[in-house]
């Protein structure tokens, strides 16, 4: 039988790494919600989001979404959890550039880096919370 030990006290390098991972991904998420905000436009991005095919009021939850998200993730908050539920939104970026050539610099795009925004994501989910969360996520064991 497997238990569930509490995470350790003190932080080790594992920890630290698992949070810098984590603080990586909030930055990532905060900038692109206030990309969508600031730069775009909300309404900016709805019309895209319908130009590649999904309809156009997914814009504003999407924005929230990333937004609280990444905060969420900054602060450490449930960040097993939140990692998680902003990977739908990820895998929606990789269908609309997984046509696209390798290296986000190429025309609309590349593919690599929201596949690999998706795969860190599910790294911190596998990983946890790391060193300085607010509220710690429920301990998840591999079978």
């Amino acid at each position: 039988m497997k238990h569930h030990l509490a995470p350790s006290a003190v932080p080790n390098a594992s920890d630290y790494g698992t949070t810098l991972l984590r603080l990586s991904l909030a930055v990532m998420w905060i900038a692109h919600a206030l990309l969508k905000l600031l730069v775009f436009t909300l309404p900016g991005t709805a019309q895209f989001f319908a130009s590649v095919g999904f309809p156009g009021w997914l814009a504003y939850p999407v924005f929230v979404i990333e937004l609280l998200g990444g905060v969420a993730l900054l602060l450490g908050i449930y960040a097993r959890q939140v990692s998680l539920a902003l990977l739908p939104v990820m895998l929606a970026a990789v269908s609309v550039h997984a046509g696209n050539d390798w290296v986000h610099t190429s025309p609309n795009g590349g593919w690599e880096y929201p596949v690999f925004l998706s795969v860190a994501s599910v790294v911190l989910w596998l990983l946890g919370d790391g060193a300085f969360a607010l509220r710690r996520s429920t301990r998840f064991v591999p079978v």
